[in-house]
């Protein structure tokens, strides 16, 4: 309690009401998958190479590539996880997180896989990198030198004072030490003209601006010779020269660097903005490897007049590795002992808590009807290893009726949802061409349905069942399931997606591969998963409370009004709060012993609205004296 031991007036905060729990949010999303391009682990890579949040399929092109296929062992390879983000997102998805797979042919992907570029220059060499492993890092650079003209400056024989800001020049921090400066001496007479903005640089006009620990400023020539400035200034050109950076990656992307700098010490050096370890774009595709040695004080010149004049401008020897299996899509777990080794695959995901959808649209094609069920088994297993998420389960491709009654026969799970058939969409990348028929894919539904999930969290609440849904951006489904075979599949926990005329393409079942009929719901379960991790986050506060009647107060108090928000929005059935659920923590759910081994324990009840999936009308003859 508070001390008092001075005479006076005190003013204490308190608090009159219990604590407040916030929902947590149901619709974010992850996907573990192949990418063309993006973050992942490797030996040596960057360090940022956690799964990132992506916020539109825009975003995802930019960061993990395009939907063009993946060149796995030589072999095409259809794109899964990118088509699945483009459905993701055409179907309502706001939240994707992506944790990218790689496989590794060699002992060192950093060999292997990673496409990269020597530039000789006059004294060493520079090696552009990519980024990531994959094909797409084979991208082209075109390294420009960029000339400024109105640079200026004030001469002034006292060392101390050679480079100052003109009124109309460049400004002063851009010229500083390690700037290289080119002067034009004399000035060409016409119909000669003076250098352009790329043309190429002559080391006999250039200098590298030197500054000293005392702040004297000096300058170095070509043949490394510090001094000043001539003194006829007046009478020459004098340019600021830098760089402009052009990667010309796949896809049509163009990412442009302007300023580039060359020296450490320049606040827009060429190391640091395209750097391997936090770039100024976290998104860029190359990094230039070059570290400048002081003994050369000519190095920045040279580097800029090499990049430039570099005859071979494509990166080359990027891949996209080798085909994963069922154990590479789940990954590892980050060891706690060398931070050289996060997290892979779903294990990845698991470290993010926000996570409350995930799915492995590669998983179904791997081929192997047994590899498909052993990757579907992992997943699975991680959505019940991290309880606050459900995993949506694709079938194999092209299963027949019995094909997937035996899938679905090997899972038994409430933490899962098995989806069927396959969607068929038109190739994005096939132009429409007048005459000749599109060219069409055939998708895993596990991007559609992840992103009708989201899209009806988001219009309706958890508590609505994500069914009768409309899918987006389809042709049709593989096959056609009508209600003789739904009948079938229904029962067994085979959510079937359905063309009705006049309606559209729609998802048409919500249920669990659990056999617990307490379960069988996948509004239900998502439910539950909600309320329990909203309780768990939003209760962390009374860790360490004096454990006593005012804490149990506190508690129910708390977790009451959280669930009267949620029967108010109609998740939970009954007339009345009372029917709708309770809340308990007192005497009768604790023990003597439990209190003096430090535990609270509450005892919460809640009734779920559960979908109505049978809507039956029960229609008769009457007369008109008939009484009901």
């Amino acid at each position: 309690m508070p001390e008092y031991l001075a005479p006076g007036v005190y003013v204490e905060e308190v608090s009159f009401r219990s604590k407040s729990i916030e929902g947590v949010p149901t619709s974010t999303t992850g996907y573990a998958g192949l990418a063309r391009f993006g973050p992942v682990p490797y030996a040596g890579g960057p360090r940022t190479s956690a799964p990132r949040l992506i916020t539109s399929f825009t975003e995802y092109e930019r960061v993990y590539g395009g939907l063009e296929p993946l060149a796995i062992a030589g072999d095409e390879r259809l794109n899964f996880m990118a088509h699945a983000a483009r459905a993701f997102f055409a179907n309502g998805g706001k939240r994707l997180y992506v944790s990218r797979v790689f496989v590794d042919t060699d002992l060192d992907p950093a060999d292997g896989h990673l496409a990269s570029l020597d530039v000789p220059l006059s004294a060493g060499v520079a090696t552009w990198r990519a980024r990531w492993p994959g094909a797409y890092g084979n991208v082209l650079v075109d390294a420009r030198v960029v000339r400024s003209k109105n640079l200026a400056f004030k001469y002034s024989p006292d060392p101390n004072d050679i480079l100052q800001k003109d009124t109309w020049g460049v400004q002063l921090q851009r010229v500083r030490h390690g700037a290289v400066i080119e002067l034009i001496r004399p000035l060409p007479v016409p119909p000669a003209t003076l250098p352009k903005e790329n043309d190429p640089l002559n080391e006999a006009n250039l200098f590298v601006v030197q500054v000293d620990s005392d702040g004297r400023q000096t300058f170095v020539n070509s043949a490394g010779v510090e001094g000043a400035l001539p003194d006829d200034l007046g009478n020459m050109q004098v340019y600021l020269v830098e760089m402009r950076a052009l990667v010309y990656a796949p896809g049509g992307r163009l990412d442009t660097y302007t300023e580039l700098a060359a020296h450490p010490s320049q606040h827009r050096d060429v190391t640091k903005v395209l750097g391997q370890h936090d770039p100024e774009d976290e998104d860029a595709v190359v990094w230039l490897d070059w570290s400048y040695s002081d003994a050369d004080r000519f190095g920045p010149a040279r580097l800029m007049a090499g990049l430039r004049g570099a005859l071979q401008k494509r990166l080359a020897n990027g891949s996209d590795g080798a085909l994963p299996g069922p154990s590479d899509f789940e990954g590892q777990e980050a060891d706690p002992d060398d931070v050289t080794r996060p997290a892979t695959g779903l294990e990845a995901l698991g470290e993010l808590d926000d996570i409350a959808i995930v799915a492995m649209p590669d998983s179904g094609g791997l081929g192997d009807t047994e590899l498909i069920r052993d990757a579907a088994g992992r997943l699975v297993a991680h959505a019940e290893k991290y309880r606050y998420r459900i995993a949506v389960v694709d079938g194999p491709p092209n299963s027949s009726l019995n094909e997937i009654r035996d899938y679905r026969g090997q899972f038994d799970s409430k933490y899962g949802a098995l989806y069927h058939p396959w969607i068929e969409i038109l190739d994005p990348l096939f132009p429409v061409v007048p005459g000749i028929a599109p060219r069409k894919l055939l998708l895993p539904p596990s991007g559609f349905v992840t992103g009708i999930y989201a899209r009806s969290d988001i219009q309706r609440g958890v508590h609505k069942a994500p069914a009768n849904e409309v899918v987006n951006g389809l042709t049709k489904f593989e096959i056609n399931i009508n209600k003789a075979r739904q009948d079938v599949l229904n029962p067994e926990g085979v959510n079937c997606l359905r063309f009705f005329e006049g309606r559209g393409s729609r998802v048409w079942g919500a249920r669990t591969m659990s056999s617990d009929p307490e379960w069988k719901y996948v509004n239900v379960r998502r439910l539950f998963i909600y309320i329990e991790h909203s309780i768990d986050k939003g209760t962390q506060w009374a860790v360490f409370e004096p454990n006593n009647e005012r804490l149990w107060a506190n508690i129910r108090r708390t977790v009451e009004d959280f669930l009267l928000v949620l029967w108010r929005d109609g998740a939970l059935i009954g007339e009345k709060p009372e029917q709708a659920y309770f809340v308990r923590c007192d005497r009768t759910t604790m023990t003597q012993n439990d209190l003096d081994n430090g535990r609270m324990i509450a005892l919460v009840g809640v009734a779920p609205s559960r979908p109505a999936e049978f809507v039956i009308f029960r229609v008769g003859q009457w007369t008109s004296d008939s009484k009901v």
